[in-house]
């Protein structure tokens, strides 16, 4: 046997070895490939960076380009308010043909020159709805978003209006339209960056893409999502048109984020495939040693049957011959142990029969028998509850009576044959609990698991069945549960059975 557990415990480290060292190359492998594929995205992000920041000048110098615009526009108004103040001014038999043709030159900026009482003087560029001879109302707010400029003629006041020329307002739904296609190339962009946009002061989301913003509803969640982005990555600082400055927050890609945990993930799967081909190497091993100790007992059963039965006849036949009724009744008792144990050894791999039984006088015919078969040196105690005789449940007597010698012998070695050995049944609502303890050499906590294994014996001459056995017959057919409670070495071990109580029916 121990010859058995070396070479079963050889293979063990063998295969764990060889499943270790497979996982190994695996995961090698496949970091590889993931790092491979995070290079690939950092640098599709680190272009869409470059791309995003040289837009961003673009933007910049195409708002530059609409100031220029804008204050030529302001000058040319100031020089067109000097030529038609001297063209109001000169005597009329001198030439005004330049003024007058600086004047007409003006075929773009809509341009009123109203007196002081806001009459309207002179326009261009604007079809004035008819009746219209005054400056005031919608009018006048249209001409007023630019400055006007005021000049006097003929010692009388008056004011030029104007407002940006038709090829400007085209010029700036065409900035507008391109700063908004810039945000939407940034938010929707096809590398799937997760972005936010926000004002100068980051308080205020201006656009957004691959991120959702919603949970981003207070100004406390915002400010901690765009310091855990700028972790990653500084923000892209852009001036938008107005000279509106805004910043780019960005992060990792999800691919990339999820790719980061990969290696966790492939690691965990790799633990479960070992252990799951470890445990079914350890199952079908179980099995073969099952079905090897099933064949075993049926087998040692059957042999068993023909020889008891011939003691049996014998027996009968010495009762005629005048036998004495106290040897006959001794003779007699070994052969119903014998058939027992016949009994016994072939319930082994079959279901066995479970019948109401009352487990206290279970135990106590079990603690009887052993008890006029061991020595005297081994005192016996048991401690019942007061109702034990309503502690009935399912039970197969056969098999519980051996689970109780079977520890009861276990005990009885540990004590070298003198000590004392004590079962206490105790109940609650559920469970009724059953301690079996002696007072021998104990055990280290080590071998508490170790001791339920087929196989593992302490003993030269033991086969290591007898407890592996207790364990299948409590929790397999009994549904219960029995383990080591309590063992200290040179002290003593206390082994706990638990099964459930019998449901009353209502």
């Amino acid at each position: 046997m121990k010859l058995f557990r070396y070479t079963s415990k050889r293979w063990k480290i063998a295969i764990l070895i060889f499943s270790v060292l497979l996982a190994v190359v695996a995961l090698v492998q496949v970091n590889n490939i993931i790092v491979q594929i995070q290079n690939s995205e950092k640098e599709k992000i680190k272009l869409w960076v470059n791309a995003i920041s040289r837009k961003a000048e673009l933007v910049s110098h195409t708002e530059t380009f609409f100031k220029t615009v804008r204050e030529e526009e302001r000058r040319r108004m100031t020089l067109l308010t000097e030529a038609q103040q001297a063209f109001m001014e000169l005597p009329l038999e001198q030439d005004v043909s330049f003024y007058y043709s600086y004047l007409s030159a003006n075929k773009t900026i809509p341009v009123i020159i109203t007196d002081d009482e806001n009459n309207i003087t002179w326009y261009r560029n604007i079809d004035l709805p008819q009746g219209v001879t005054k400056l005031e109302g919608a009018l006048l707010a249209d001409f007023t978003q630019e400055t006007p400029v005021h000049y006097t003629a003929y010692n009388m006041h008056f004011t030029l209006y104007y407002k940006e020329s038709k090829i400007y307002t085209d010029l700036r739904k065409v900035l507008n339209d391109f700063t908004q296609s810039f945000l939407s190339e940034i938010t929707n962009n096809s590398v799937f960056v997760p972005v936010i946009v926000t004002d100068s002061l980051h308080r205020s989301i201006l656009a957004s893409g691959n991120i959702d913003v919603d949970r981003l509803d207070n100004s406390y969640d915002l400010r901690k999502k765009l310091e855990k982005m700028s972790e990653d990555n500084a923000p892209i600082e852009i001036i938008l048109p107005d000279e509106c400055k805004a910043y780019i927050y960005y992060e990792k890609t999800p691919l990339l984020q999820a790719l980061q945990y990969a290696p966790i993930v492939y690691i965990c799967i790799a633990l479960v495939l070992i252990l799951v081909s470890y445990n079914l190497f350890r199952t079908a091993r179980d099995m073969q040693q099952n079905q090897i100790w099933v064949g075993m007992a049926k087998e040692t059963a059957h042999q068993l049957g023909t020889p008891i039965s011939s003691l049996i006849a014998w027996v009968e036949y010495f009762k005629t011959k005048g036998l004495e009724e106290k040897y006959s009744s001794e003779i007699q008792k070994d052969l119903t142990r014998l058939e027992t144990i016949t009994h016994r050894f072939s319930k082994i791999g079959s279901v066995p029969e479970l019948k109401d039984e009352n487990i206290v006088h279970v135990i106590q015919n079990a603690i009887n028998y052993l008890q006029s078969r061991t020595s005297k040196k081994v005192n016996f105690i048991t401690n019942f509850p007061e109702d034990s005789e309503s502690l009935v449940l399912p039970l197969n007597t056969y098999l519980f009576e051996w689970v109780i010698e079977n520890v009861c012998k276990n005990a009885i070695d540990a004590m070298n044959g003198a000590g004392t050995f004590s079962v206490i049944v105790t109940t609650d609502e559920k469970h009724i609990y059953i301690d079996l303890s002696d007072t021998g050499k104990g055990m280290p906590s080590s071998m508490h698991k170790d001791i339920f294994k087929p196989g593992y014996s302490t003993k030269q001459r033991g086969w290591g069945l007898g407890l592996s056995l207790a364990k299948r017959i409590i929790n397999e057919y009994h549904k219960g549960k029995i383990f080591v409670k309590y063992s200290v070495p040179d002290q003593g071990t206390v082994f706990r059975i638990v099964l459930k109580r019998k449901r009353e029916r209502s």
